[in-house]
């Protein structure tokens, strides 16, 4: 129980992880993998089958006990979209490896402050992809993928792909656009040499980091980087495009406002962003491609889905609670072209 011990002196308290890493039956990019809802059940990664697993954790529990530590049981959930609960092995109950023990010496603040942390659901895990993959939803790829029941989906079949890339570097930065963001999502790469997921940055929404941008004025460095996401976002946009597309969505839907009609434009017609304003069909101002970039700005922006998935919602339920208020809006911005009410897709 060497690992046990290490572990109970440097943070007072102790899980199955701490024993199965300890063991090297398991490595941290294992438990990454796991985390990130990559693979069902933790046992798969293992180099024991579960029944050793249990006995190892079983083992823990009779020395915690000796050591007169307290048990504390901890949901393990999944940094995937689906925020589904983690399991260790394949067959029977795990849930004793899911029970932390605490040293007693721990203080009650302390303890406070574990069960808070512990019992918050883990940031959503995006993976830069060094690999090829296939969309499990589309089919189709791209440079990063977020893991749902289903398997593997690009940001765009996960609603996701309006968010902007920050990258690591800023920790003030980060944290505020994180906290400031209604969906976020950290974005982490396999490090082959070091065998193991590092942080490359943040997913946020590009009004919660122009904010965070705002409150960090002070800082030249961030002024800095502000003006070269600009540059680079000029240089990213199609502007007679763009111009064209908003046109066609004040026709479509004269009560959107102006303003947001070229903003719907700009972001859905950004160069390489594979959105679909970038599709063939909305490079001829097809109504479909039109209406389907109105509607997922109006998904977004208008309505509590950016909330509903972060708080563990499945896409297809949130999609359904919403939308009713996505044809409330779209209804009212087709009236003074007197367009007949349709569902949003």
């Amino acid at each position: 129980m060497e690992a046990a011990e290490a572990a109970l002196a440097q943070r007072k308290y102790v899980t199955a992880i701490d024993v199965l890493t300890g063991v090297r039956w398991l490595h941290a990019r294992h438990v990454d993998t796991w985390r990130q809802g990559r693979v069902a059940v933790l046992e798969e990664l293992s180099a024991v089958d579960g029944a050793k697993m249990a006995d190892a954790v079983a083992a823990l529990r009779r020395w915690a006990l000796a050591k007169g530590l307290t048990p504390s049981e901890t949901a393990y959930v999944s940094g995937g979209r689906d925020r589904g609960e983690l399991r260790f092995v394949a067959d029977g109950d795990d849930s004793a490896f899911r029970v932390h023990w605490i040293s007693p010496d721990m203080s009650e603040s302390r303890r406070r402050q574990l069960a808070e942390r512990q019992s918050k659901a883990p940031d959503l895990v995006v993976v830069e992809q060094q690999q090829a993959w296939q969309c499990a939803g589309c089919g189709d790829t791209g440079p990063y993928l977020i893991m749902e029941s289903t398997g593997p989906h690009c940001l765009t079949c996960a609603d996701m792909d309006h968010l902007a890339f920050l990258p690591s570097g800023d920790a003030a930065l980060s944290r505020r656009a994180k906290k400031e963001s209604g969906l976020a999502a950290v974005v982490v790469r396999f490090n082959p040499r070091r065998k193991r997921y590092e942080r490359r940055g943040v997913l946020v929404e590009e009004a919660a980091l122009a904010l965070a941008e705002e409150r960090c004025l002070a800082d030249e460095e961030v002024r800095l980087r502000r003006r070269e996401r600009d540059r680079e976002r000029r240089a990213g946009e199609d502007v007679e495009f763009q111009a064209g597309m908003a046109m066609e969505i004040t026709r479509m839907f004269p009560g959107c406002p102006p303003e947001r009609a070229q903003e719907i434009a700009r972001h859905a017609g950004q160069r390489g962003s594979g959105r679909v304003g970038r599709t063939a069909a909305a490079k001829v101002f097809d109504a479909n491609a039109i209406t389907l970039a109105v509607v997922a700005s109006v998904r977004h922006l208008d309505t509590d889905y950016d909330r509903l998935l972060m708080s563990g919602v499945p896409r297809a339920e949130a999609r359904d609670r919403i939308r009713t208020a996505i044809d409330r809006v779209l209804d009212r911005w087709r009236t003074a072209a007197g367009a007949p009410a349709r569902s949003a897709p």
